[in-house]
């Protein structure tokens, strides 16, 4: 008994020094735990693993948290359930409300993400964080109909893998959440990826959806992440393997504060199409960036001509003219859709502006210098010119992504 109770005091000892380290290392590392402990609400708790994850991907949400944390716990009463707000470390503080409300209801988890942006990486973050077999992703905005969810459920409980909350079929309607320039975009983004797709799903830009996690789990690594709209990533990487159900629910105005999605997604969501027409071999970013430089090729040649035969400018100084403004519009064009996630603003605008002028300019030499050498070798002029036209755009990006638009 003696030596018993020697070894019940040793290993109480133990833990005492054992929890005394781990409070040292939280100090360490700059986290203090509050002076009082938090009491969990009883109706907060969980007695079992969540079986639907519900991911939120946000950005400047701080109204509308709170109450689709509130209507989820109405809708899925019944249901073991969390939900993962991911958010992309918006300045008015909406991971700090969701990390508060989860101090005290277990439902609610947070993601912050620094240095990432895009609504399909932040998806897909969510979805990988979780342990739960079923997983939903919607908006935070409140324009997707959470009462939907149960059915959603219920038709994966009964052997689908993929429910889409559809716009388009009968009883669905998207007549109050749209202006009429992104019903338009939508409208022909969903055309386009139907035809080259051969899918006979309805709405493929659906941002409300349910699907069995180990579905994303086992296609990740094929996903792009990038751009607004996950699930036409999902139907061409996975879709003929999947069985789909699509419900009807009409989209909502929006709740509070201001959409982030603009007609320019629709450009964005082609970009990804036509990214993954080639396998994605070639990144949708850098085929945007393609094909801004392409419609400043139009511009150059228009402003050429107006310089020539209407202000009677000598040719070098045309062209010099032509030149700056086909620069400058391929800048702002990038600035506002290429690279939206990091978009310039103030005096870091006109700062990357001068550097994106000297990118430019360094190409251009590399372009005719490599396009000049190939000819050299009696190579068809075509030929030589479209090689220096390639290497001047793969630097031109590479040069963008690294110094003018990096990520923070």
């Amino acid at each position: 008994m003696q030596i018993d109770d020697e070894i019940e005091a040793l290993e109480t000892r133990s833990a005492d020094v054992q929890n005394t380290d781990a409070r040292q290392v939280s100090r360490d590392a700059g986290f203090h735990p509050p002076r009082r402990s938090l009491e969990r609400r009883p109706d907060a708790v969980r007695d079992a693993a969540a079986e639907l994850t519900v991911v939120v991907p946000t950005y400047s949400e701080r109204d509308n948290i709170a109450e689709l944390a509130r209507r989820l716990k109405t809708v899925l009463a019944g249901v073991e359930w969390e939900v993962v707000f991911v958010d992309d470390n918006s300045p008015d503080g909406t991971s700090a409300l969701a990390k508060t409300i989860g101090a005290t209801d277990p439902h609610i988890r947070c993601i912050r993400r620094v240095g990432r942006r895009g609504l399909s990486g932040a998806c897909i973050e969510g979805i990988l964080s979780s342990s739960a077999p079923i997983v939903a992703v919607m908006d935070a905005d409140l324009q997707h109909d959470e009462a939907l969810l149960p059915q959603m459920l219920q038709e994966i409980r009964q052997g689908a893998d993929l429910v889409i909350a559809s716009r388009y079929i009968e009883g669905g309607s998207a007549d109050h959440g749209f202006s009429g320039m992104r019903r338009w975009g939508s409208e022909l983004a969903t055309r386009m990826a139907r035809s080259l797709m051969g899918t006979q799903v309805s709405d493929p830009m659906s941002g409300f959806f349910m699907i069995r996690r180990e579905t994303i789990e086992e296609h990740a690594k094929a996903l792009a992440g990038e751009g607004y709209k996950l699930l036409m990533d999902i139907l061409w990487t996975a879709g003929k393997s999947l069985k789909i159900v699509e419900l009807s629910y009409r989209f909502r105005e929006r709740h509070m504060g201001e959409s982030k999605l603009d007609a320019l997604v629709t450009v964005d969501y082609l970009g990804l199409l036509f990214s993954k027409l080639f396998g994605g071999v070639l990144p949708v970013r850098f085929l945007m960036f393609g094909a801004v430089g392409l419609s400043g090729i139009a511009v150059h040649l228009l402003v050429l001509n107006l310089a020539l035969s209407t202000l009677h400018f000598t040719f070098a100084l045309s062209q010099l003219t032509a030149v700056i403004i086909a620069m400058t519009w391929n800048f702002v064009i990038n600035n506002q859709l290429t690279y939206r996630d990091a978009r310039l603003t103030g005096w870091r605008f006109f700062g990357g502006l001068l550097m994106f002028y000297l990118a430019c300019s360094i190409g251009s030499v590399g372009n005719v210098g490599l396009a000049s050498w190939i000819y050299s070798f009696h190579a068809t002029a075509w030929v030589a010119g479209l090689a220096g036209a390639i290497i001047g755009s793969v630097f031109n990006y590479a040069v963008s992504s690294a110094l003018i638009w990096k990520r923070k």
